[in-house]
């Protein structure tokens, strides 16, 4: 049985790498975009899909555990 204490984790965790994973995509796409490299946008637009991919993994390991 999945307590409440591996929810909260599991929240935690993905809060924390998916701010991790996104910002540094944002920040980096920002940062070329602003010095004129358009390749930037490649790395903005998908930041926040790509950010919610590791608190989806994790919440498919702990549904596995049932």
């Amino acid at each position: 049985m999945i307590t409440r204490g591996e929810i909260i984790w599991l929240g935690v965790s993905a809060g924390v790498t998916g701010s991790l994973v996104g910002g540094m995509m944002l920040g980096i796409g920002m940062d070329l975009i602003v010095n004129g490299q358009p390749l930037g946008w490649l790395l903005l637009l998908p930041a926040a899909p790509v950010a919610a991919l590791p608190g989806w993994l994790l919440a498919r390991k702990l549904a596995n555990q049932l």
